[in-house]
């Protein structure tokens, strides 16, 4: 799924947090969104997903308005934060629930999910508790697992690396790159780990205040500035 960006801006308040003049993904990308703290990339997301309202401009996924279709959500896995989760749900209840939004019967979700059960590690399914009564880590697995198994032609995840182990880091890692190359699903990944996300993704966008400071394209243009931008940013 291609995405289009024009002229966007996001206001919080007289604060602004997000301007875009024109930013164009193709089909089949892999693309990290880098920054500091407050660069943007959240808040980005969110309107890419219509989570909130922008203040100008707009996006548009596969030719759709995302403020004005809902057509291209049925092509769309993501997720945030926890707040995506339904904590009172046990993670079959949620997978399951998640999976029929999208049209899939009980068995299809059955089988979708068999293919993470290395990432699950047997920790997740059939251990008869809720959501919420999981660790940090195990909701992340969830929540990422439950994006990706409707398999998607957009994938959007936000810090996906966060809270977990370096055995499930390196899963993820390899599922992610499988998916992308085996259906060409479109990802957007944003990670304060820089390692992660230059290591998978082949084009890296780098905000800053709001703003993209940096489109970069790997391996062609090469890392060096994105090193030495955040090696100025850390100070002496």
């Amino acid at each position: 799924m291609d995405i289009l960006v024009q002229e966007l801006k996001k206001y919080y308040g007289k604060q602004l947090a997000l301007d875009m003049d024109r930013l164009e993904i193709r089909s089949g990308e892999l693309v990290g969104i880098i920054g500091n703290n407050g660069a943007g990339k959240t808040t980005f997301f969110r309107l890419l997903l219509d989570l909130i309202q922008a203040s100008a401009g707009n996006i548009q996924a596969g030719g759709q308005d995302v403020a004005g279709s809902d057509h291209w959500k049925s092509s769309t896995g993501s997720f945030l934060d926890e707040g995506f989760l339904i904590d009172f749900l046990s993670p079959e209840e949620f997978f399951h629930f998640t999976g029929r939004i999208y049209g899939f019967t009980p068995a299809q979700i059955d089988e979708r999910l068999q293919g993470f059960s290395r990432f699950m590690s047997g920790e997740i399914l059939d251990q008869k508790k809720y959501i919420r009564q999981f660790s940090t880590g195990n909701r992340q697995k969830i929540g990422i697992i439950a994006a990706m198994m409707v398999q998607p032609g957009l994938l959007v995840l936000d810090e996906p690396f966060n809270f977990l182990d370096p055995s499930s880091q390196i899963l993820i890692k390899r599922m992610l790159q499988q998916e992308n190359i085996s259906r060409g699903t479109t990802m957007l990944l944003s990670s304060h780990n820089l390692n992660h996300i230059t290591e998978i993704c082949n084009r890296i966008i780098l905000l800053e205040h709001g703003r993209i400071i940096r489109d970069i394209r790997l391996p062609e243009d090469g890392l060096d500035e994105i090193e030495n931008y955040f090696s100025v940013s850390a100070g002496p």
